[in-house]
């Protein structure tokens, strides 16, 4: 059944691009706290400047111009969005990059986006000084986590580097020029997971990201409040859920954002969350859990909070109703994908309905289709897909895997099934993808079993995603050895899997078999290994 939401248009209200509503923010909100981080709080009229600045410097003492490539590699402090708002106020499109990232996963990344600056957390460059050369990255900039509060000595480098101050006292000297932009000029390239094993960069123009900020504005409007709320930030700001509730969606509406920087420590966490009166918490379902179960958390004071968003990765009951029961607040899930923008699907305030993902956003269309993409009768299963506004302009560099996903008439098929309930809601009954999802990361069954097989230990391998109530779900292997190591041990495979593979990536069980379960063709029955 088509959503019926579709009759809504998407106003951007003047907007063209991002940077007209970071000035616009900056200008309304002035003198009203943006952003805390490590205890120290700017307000958006500093934020205005400094991102300014940092834009005036990569116009008058780089060579980049607009349309070019910046990755950005830093965790949650607030040189994120200093530097993002910055990019996008001089033209750059911004390429969102994991720190956790191996060498190997950073120079796929670097080279596919053609990047050629790179703003980086001084103590990842060791690792990114290992691929440097290999890259087109010519101008790089460096911060450390407390810059901000007291300036860091840079340390020696294999490669030229300035550090992030150092470009935004330049970039004082000069005005910053605004740029001239339209929607449709590409905004961010969102890197997601690839079923060939390398990941894909989603283009998200400055209408798609813009369009979703204000769709997901209009779902949650009668709980935020302009210039009045709190927002506690524990996600990476380099994924894209994060990315649009809180450096566009709660930024927009003049919220105090208090970013996280590093979540697993949960005492810190609860000690920023304490200094100030929070009203709005994003998150997923293992950090919600994580917390309930410190007996600081629950010592806090809810008495403010009005709404938590939860998206990434599906909602147990048993963790909404703990959540209720620790703080009063009902968890707001969404569903959503970097292709997207990336919110497709809300649950509305004070009507959710936890294992379901919500209705469709204003202006989102979504039929359920099957194989042959032929939308499916009422009451059953298909998969999801999507058109509006949000949806991606295609795979940066990539028409084909842009075509195996994208209908004859604009629907971007998500790979994931769903059914509509009665109300109107969807609900995700099964993933078409053998993704695997690991604390809101997905993990992609091919990238795992080729790292394993370059192993000369490793005859045959294949991976699969179980339920693990820290992270939702792990990866385990599955291992035939070759004939010639049949000493291999587990060890010698997680420490091969650590060398190329981001953390949450990396098998947490290993399973020795003789061979696997296989079709007559040869496929791999990932669903015989789920029985083992």
């Amino acid at each position: 059944m088509l959503s019926n939401a579709a009759v809504e248009k998407i106003e951007l209200n003047g907007l063209n691009c991002i940077a007209d509503l970071v000035q616009d923010t900056c200008e309304e909100y002035a003198n009203k706290p943006a952003y805390t981080c490590l205890g120290k709080t700017l307000i958006f009229k500093e934020i205005d400047q400094l991102s300014a600045a940092f834009a005036s410097y990569l116009q008058n003492y780089t060579d980049l111009k607009p349309g070019d490539k910046i990755a950005i590699q830093l965790p949650s402090i607030t040189q994120f969005p200093i530097v993002a708002y910055g990019a996008t106020r001089a033209g750059l499109v911004l390429v969102n990059t994991n720190p956790l990232y191996t060498p190997r996963e950073m120079l796929h990344q670097f080279n596919n986006s053609e990047a050629t600056a790179l703003v980086i957390l001084s103590d990842l460059l060791p690792v990114a000084e290992k691929v440097l050369p290999d890259t087109n990255i010519k101008t790089i900039i460096t911060t450390h986590a407390a810059d901000l509060l007291a300036p860091q000595a840079q340390g020696s480098s294999q490669v030229d580097t300035i550090s992030l101050l150092d470009a935004i006292a330049l970039g004082k000297k000069n005005p910053y020029l605004p740029v001239a932009c339209h929607i449709d000029d590409l905004a961010v390239l969102q890197y997601t997971g690839g079923t060939t094993g390398l990941s894909k960069g989603a283009m998200l123009s400055h209408g798609n990201v813009l369009s979703n900020t204000i769709q997901t504005k209009g779902r949650l409007s009668n709980e935020i409040m302009a210039g009045e709320e709190v927002l506690i930030s524990p996600l990476p700001l380099y994924h894209i859920y994060a990315f649009n509730i809180t450096l566009l969606l709660y930024f927009s509406t003049g919220a105090h954002t208090v970013l996280i920087p590093n979540p697993r420590d949960m005492p810190s966490f609860v000690n920023a969350m304490k200094a100030v009166t929070f009203t709005a918490i994003s998150g997923l379902n293992t950090l919600f859990v994580g917390l309930c179960t410190q007996p600081e958390f629950k010592a806090l004071d809810f008495s403010k909070l009005k709404i938590t968003t939860s998206g990434g990765t599906a909602l147990t009951s048993s963790t909404a109703k703990l959540w209720k029961e620790v703080t009063g607040c009902d968890i707001c899930e969404g569903y959503g994908l970097s292709e997207t923008s990336p919110v497709v699907t809300f649950n509305r305030p004070n009507e959710t309905l936890v294992g379901s993902i919500g209705a469709a956003l204003p202006g989102t269309e979504i039929k359920l289709l099957d194989e042959s993409d032929n939308e499916v009768a009422a009451g059953q299963a298909g998969e999801l897909s999507v058109r509006g506004p949000q949806v991606m302009q295609g795979y940066w560099r990539s028409d084909a895997a842009t075509a195996e996903v994208m209908t004859s008439d604009g629907f971007f098929k998500t790979g994931d099934i769903a059914e509509q309930l009665d109300n109107g809601y969807y609900k995700i009954v099964d993933r078409k993808k053998d993704m695997i999802i690991v604390s809101g990361f997905n993990v992609y069954p091919n990238e795992v079993e080729e790292i394993l097989s370059n192993h000369s230990g490793i005859l045959e391998a294949a991976v699969i995603g179980v339920p693990l109530e820290k992270t939702g779900e792990s990866v385990k292997a599955f291992i035939v050895k070759s004939q010639h190591n049949q000493d291999l041990e587990e060890g010698d495979i997680i420490a091969h899997c650590r060398e190329f593979l981001t953390a949450y990536k990396v098998p947490k069980q290993i399973v020795f078999m003789d061979e696997l379960p296989k079709t007559a063709v040869g496929k791999i029955l990932r669903r015989e290994l789920r029985a083992v």
